[in-house]
């Protein structure tokens, strides 16, 4: 990862001294965009927002988006050739020796982009971007020419090889979640910010003639993890938490040097462990 730091670490007396360090690991020529950018600084604008610290790769929010949004299981040979159809990967990235290995995970799921790379090749406008700053897919328009997924650089949208539920009982049906499109074969898909929950919590707040708060809504992967790693909200909104989130010294974009402008960003990790378990002799007061 020479020159692109995807996981970005330090431990606790190294970000002492420099707290801004994971911003400082960005190395490009200034960004600039060949298409004029659009406003966003009205209405509702969601980001979501990852503290890599808090992670413990438990696979909760995996399970979670998958159960939220019909994703279907498409066994192990599909799996083995590269088939996988999960909205939501865990990266796992292995340091230190073999001897004595640690790990980083990471959770990785469509970035967002507010400059999409998937959206400008697509023949038939089947992802667009709507005014909230969401990616959004429409299904009866997809083709399955597949170009979106080429272009993506973080290899996050999953293609329909079969169609996965043409032999489910009826009975099985019933447990899928009804405010979710059961996608056939032939289309692309990929995680939405559970755009479900949004247009319900947005309904609800109509009806109220309110907005809708922070923590008002929560997508499938937020409410599932166990750590609170995962924030999610309205980045317009300067007090809420997910903006809290994101002007933490340590928030990072990943790949931001490709000025996709995701509106996913991480938190990069601190590690702080006992002194007694890494070898290293206690300092005095510890």
């Amino acid at each position: 990862m020479e020159g692109r730091p995807i996981i970005r670490e330090a431990d606790l007396d190294e970000y002492r001294a420099d707290p801004d360090f994971a911003g400082k690991m960005d190395e490009h020529l200034p960004l600039k965009s060949m298409y004029p950018d659009y406003d966003y600084s009205h209405g509702y604008q969601w980001g979501m927002a990852i503290d890599l610290t808090s992670c413990i790769g438990c696979n909760a929010c995996i399970i979670a988006c998958q159960s939220e949004n019909n994703i279907p299981i498409v066994g192990r040979e599909q799996i083995i050739r590269r088939r996988e159809m999960h909205w939501m990967r865990l990266d796992r990235y292995f340091t230190g020796s073999p001897d004595d290995p640690g790990m980083v995970y990471q959770p990785v799921a469509c970035q967002h982009c507010e400059d999409a790379p998937c959206e400008g090749v697509c023949p038939v406008g089947a992802t667009v971007h709507d005014q909230e700053g969401l990616n959004v897919m429409t299904y009866n328009r997809c083709v399955g020419t597949r170009y979106c997924s080429n272009n993506c650089p973080y290899k996050v949208r999953r293609f329909n090889f079969f169609n996965y539920t043409k032999d489910t009982p009826e009975v099985a049906k019933m447990a899928n979640n009804p405010d979710v499109t059961v996608r056939s074969r032939g289309v692309m898909e990929k995680c939405t910010f559970c755009i479900q929950r949004l247009n319900r919590a947005k309904i609800t707040a109509e009806e109220l003639n309110q907005t809708v708060s922070d923590g008002g809504v929560m997508t499938a992967c937020q409410q599932a993890c166990p750590t609170e790693a995962i924030v999610f909200g309205n980045i317009n909104d300067p007090d809420s938490h997910v903006a809290k989130t994101k002007r933490n010294r340590r928030n990072y974009a990943l790949l931001g040097e490709l000025n996709v402008r995701p509106r996913n960003s991480y938190l990069a990790k601190i590690h702080n462990p006992h002194p007694g378990l890494n070898g290293r002799k206690p300092r005095k007061g510890e």
